[in-house]
C-alpha cells in the first residue's frame, strides 16, 4: 500500500519505506529546535521516484505531492548532504548479504553508456560521441558481478573509455578496496590496464569478442554490467540525460538503484519477466 497521495506505481510500499525511513537524515533544526516537517517525508520519496520512473520535470509534478520546489529542495539538500550515497550503499550491502555474499565485493565490472542530452543541459557538459553518433554525456558505471553499482560518473560524450575510466576506477579502489580484479570490454583496452594495474595496484581484465562474433552477444562476464545499464535506462527520466550538472546525473543515477534494490529486498528475488502467453480465442470474437 502507499502511505497515502495517488496511489502511483512508482510509490513506495510500506516494507520499502521501512527500509528506507531509518537511513533518512535527521530533521534540520535551529537551536532551540523547530516545527515539524509540513509534508511528510514518506510523500517526498514518492515525488522523487515518480519524477525518476516517469521522467516528468519538476514543475510538471502531480499536485496530490508536495509542491513542486518543496520536493526539488529535498532532492537538492540529500544530494549535498551525501545522504543519497549513504542509502544507496546500505541498501546494496543489504542486497548483497540477502544474496549470500559478503558485504562488500571482490571482483567488479566497468562499462559506459553514451546517452543524448536536452536542452536543459549546459553546452559546456556534453559532447559527441563519434563511435555512437551521440551528442550528449557519457556515462561510467562499475558494478559488482550482482550488478549493483559501485561507483558512477557522467562527463561529457566524447571523453574516451580509456580516458574516462579513470576516476570511476580511482573511486572503487578507494570506496572498496577488497575489489582486485574489474572486466571490461575492449574499449577499455591499452593504456589503462597498465595504468590500473601500477597506480591501483588492481587488475583490469578484457573481455573480448569471440572470433567471428557478428552482431550483438552476451559476454561471459560482462552481461551484469550491460543488464544495470539496461536497468537504468528503463527509467525514463534516465533515458536521457536533462540534469544541468553532471553530478545531479549521478544522484538520478543512484535513485533508480535505489528503487530497484528496495523492489529486490522486498520481493525477496531478483525480477523475473513473464513469459510469452498463448492467445485464447473466445466465442464470440
Amino acid at each position: 500500500m502507499s502511505g497515502g497521495g495517488g496511489g502511483y506505481p512508482s510509490d513506495l510500499t510500506d516494507e520499502q519505506w521501512a527500509l528506507v525511513e531509518p537511513l533518512l537524515p535527521p530533521a534540520r533544526v535551529g537551536p532551540k529546535g523547530g516545527r515539524r516537517e509540513k509534508h511528510p517525508r514518506r510523500r517526498i520519496l514518492d515525488a522523487i521516484f515518480y519524477v525518476v520512473r516517469t521522467g516528468c520535470s519538476w514543475r510538471q509534478l502531480p499536485k496530490d505531492f508536495a509542491p513542486w520546489p518543496t520536493v526539488y529542495w529535498y532532492f537538492t539538500w540529500w544530494h549535498d548532504d551525501g545522504a543519497v550515497e549513504r542509502i544507496h550503499d546500505a541498501l546494496r550491502s543489504r542486497v548483497r548479504e540477502a544474496d549470500g555474499r559478503d558485504a562488500e565485493p571482490s571482483a567488479g565490472l566497468i562499462d559506459s553508456q553514451s546517452v543524448r542530452s536536452a536542452d536543459t543541459v549546459p553546452v559546456g557538459t556534453r559532447g559527441f560521441d563519434a563511435g555512437k553518433k551521440v551528442k550528449g554525456r557519457k556515462r561510467f558505471i562499475v558494478t559488482d558481478t550482482l550488478g549493483l553499482l559501485l561507483a558512477v560518473q557522467v562527463v561529457a560524450a566524447n571523453i574516451q573509455d580509456r580516458d574516462g575510466a579513470k576516476r570511476s576506477l580511482l573511486w572503487t579502489r578507494l570506496d572498496h578496496p577488497g575489489v582486485q580484479k574489474i572486466w571490461a570490454d575492449q574499449g577499455f583496452a591499452g593504456r589503462l590496464v597498465e595504468w590500473t594495474s601500477a597506480v591501483l595496484g588492481r587488475e583490469l581484465e578484457i573481455v573480448r569478442k569471440a572470433p567471428g562474433q557478428r552482431g550483438f552477444q552476451v559476454q561471459p562476464k560482462r552481461w551484469a554490467v550491460e543488464r544495470t545499464l539496461s536497468w537504468i535506462t528503463s527509467h525514463r527520466r534516465l533515458a536521457r540525460d536533462y540534469e544541468t550538472s553532471p553530478a545531479r546525473s549521478e544522484t538520478m543515477i543512484r535513485w533508480a538503484m535505489i528503487g530497484i534494490m528496495v523492489r529486490r529486498l522486498t520481493r525477496g528475488r531478483p525480477a523475473s519477466r513473464p513469459g510469452p502467453r498463448p492467445l485464447s480465442s473466445k466465442p464470440g470474437l
